[in-house]
């Protein structure tokens, strides 16, 4: 199944042309392999109200069927992506985000410093990826398998209970 994807970089330096943006390019990479549509990638400034925006004009707006966000999912005070994404969101699907942290931590125990959450707004799937690329990667490897089946659910095109 092909799907419409938006790519958030949520980043101060990035937006501000201060810092090159290698984790948004990483998850559109991963994606090419699978031949998704990325419908939009861009950077944002770790402020809330503007990831807020970004998530809705995305989903409401644009018609993506998953949005990736990259940064802003750790302890600093800036880090404000979980918040904005738990905000927007209808409802939450905490078992991603879960087996994120506890998949990636077998190699890199800072992971589980990640407040990165997943969401569902409307028809739309939110999952945010820590900022760098090496973990966005690692990241992608481990959603990859689930999402056709996401967003066939979100769609309503195939029924939770009726698979085997």
């Amino acid at each position: 199944m092909k799907f419409r994807v938006g790519i958030v970089t949520v980043s101060d330096k990035g937006s501000a042309g201060l810092r090159e943006d290698l984790s948004g390019p990483a998850i559109a990479e991963c994606l090419k392999e699978i031949e998704h549509e990325v419908i939009w990638q861009g950077i944002v400034p770790d402020e809330q109200d503007q990831i807020e925006d970004i998530l809705i004009r995305l989903s409401d707006v644009s018609g993506a069927d998953v949005i990736l966000t990259t940064g802003g999912t750790g302890l600093s005070p800036r880090d404000v992506t979980p918040e904005a994404t738990m905000k927007i969101a209808d409802k939450m699907v905490p078992g991603i985000s879960e087996a994120l942290r506890v998949q990636t931590a077998v190699k890199a125990p800072a992971s589980m410093l990640s407040r990165g959450v997943s969401a569902v707004r409307g028809d739309t799937l939110i999952i945010n990826f820590p900022g760098s690329p090496k973990a966005v990667r690692e990241c992608m490897e481990i959603v990859l398998p689930v999402l056709d089946h996401a967003v066939s659910v979100l769609k309503g095109m195939v029924n939770e209970c009726a698979r085997k």
